[in-house]
């Protein structure tokens, strides 16, 4: 099949740019013709690697280059911009005569059902239903963000396929919905020899952004550290938080502790070296970083946000979950399984098998099934 995925960009670390890049090489090496379309992409190269076969496509209508102006600004733009996205994109589809055409959720999402190229349309969502309302803006961009929120329902409604990650999630979309289900992501890698858990570390990673909560990390760190001496905390990522980060590390006096660490290609020896994942996220769709600690035997500890902690962790069975907020409870069992070697071992043993359930073959043969029923 020839399968076209579209996206804003693919030349950021994100979770759902990493996730792309994994299924259009694991469909490519499966005989499968892939093309990727973007909108943002800025001439920038690909952060995650690429099969050389994936046709790439940019159309240059560079939504991003709007960020950071007035909400006025915004407003008056991006008619502009969907109707030159619609436009370039119509064209281009009609061109490449695709069996199926993927949005995965950007600027594109309102545009592709009304394109008639004959291809199948599938919408898959990366994040959770209250995605919009967790931005937790104000005035006018509150307003801009519910009517945002009421409307994804009608057009996801208008989609051959509508994929969610979680069980959680098809539950707060609805299951009136006739065309959703659920396929979640695979871990990109499993550690052939899982992580010991006897170090004395603790790892997040992440972009430095709001919806990461990594400032509710650093408070929870700061009630521990005094009474665990000679644990660390590292975090992994990059963004435009970095400074107010480096500010609460310095406020908490934690700087002995912490360590803040730019983004890698290949994490794999961050989770190798750790001992507990910790997530303190605000919202989630399916976090790729739960997966890969699954994936790498580390016990984990997050915050029950929406959504995906819930499907990922069994909590007291492979890591602990803690209500969305409750730092308390969010302390007292990261400081459960930092006192506990014996205790840490045991769920780490218990995450490494659990991910199982999200190798790539089985995920990816999932997805293999959904194409052929649409074509």
């Amino acid at each position: 099949m020839h399968i076209v995925y579209c996206i804003a960009g693919t030349r950021h670390s994100g979770g759902m740019e990493r996730v792309l890049a994994n299924k259009a090489n694991w469909l490519v090496e499966h005989g499968h013709k892939i093309s990727v379309i973007t909108t943002d992409q800025y001439g920038e190269p690909d952060f995650f690697d690429m099969d050389g076969r994936i046709a790439r496509y940019d159309l240059g209508v560079n939504y991003e280059a709007n960020n950071g102006g007035s909400i006025f600004n915004k407003i008056a733009l991006y008619p502009f911009k969907q109707f030159k996205h619609k436009r370039k994109l119509q064209h281009l589809l009609m061109d490449l005569k695709a069996d199926v055409v993927i949005s995965m959720g950007c600027n594109e999402i309102g545009l592709l059902p009304g394109i008639n190229d004959g291809s199948k349309k599938v919408l898959e969502i990366h994040f959770s239903r209250f995605k919009r309302l967790q931005y937790n803006r104000r005035g006018l961009w509150r307003v801009i963000d519910s009517y945002r929120h009421w409307q994804d329902k009608k057009i996801a409604s208008r989609y051959d396929n509508f994929i969610v990650l979680t069980e959680e999630d098809l539950q707060l979309w609805g299951k009136d919905m006739k065309n959703i289900s659920v396929i979640p992501n695979a871990h990109p890698f499993r550690l052939e020899v899982p992580a010991q858990c006897m170090s004395r570390t603790v790892l997040a990673v992440g972009r430095f952004t709001y919806q990461k909560g990594f400032d509710r990390l650093l408070e929870i760190w700061s009630r521990l550290i005094n009474s665990h001496p000679g644990w660390k905390l590292r975090i992994v990522g990059g963004g435009e938080l970095k400074n107010d980060y480096i500010e609460l590390i310095e406020r908490y006096g934690i700087a002995d502790s912490v360590t803040l660490v730019d983004t890698c290609r290949d994490i794999k020896a961050e989770y190798c070296n750790a001992s507990i994942y910790a997530m303190t996220s605000h919202y989630e769709g399916l976090p790729m970083a739960l997966l890969e600690a699954q994936a790498s035997g580390l016990p984990i500890v997050s915050y029950a946000c929406h959504c995906g902690p819930r499907d990922v962790v069994t909590d007291g069975i492979d890591g602990f979950l803690a209500d969305d907020g409750d730092a308390t409870a969010f302390v007292d069992k990261l400081g459960l399984l930092m006192d506990d070697d014996e205790l840490r071992v045991k769920f780490g043993k218990a995450a490494y098998l659990n991910s199982l359930k999200y190798t790539a073959d089985a995920i990816m043969n999932r997805w293999l099934s959904l194409f052929s029923s649409t074509k």
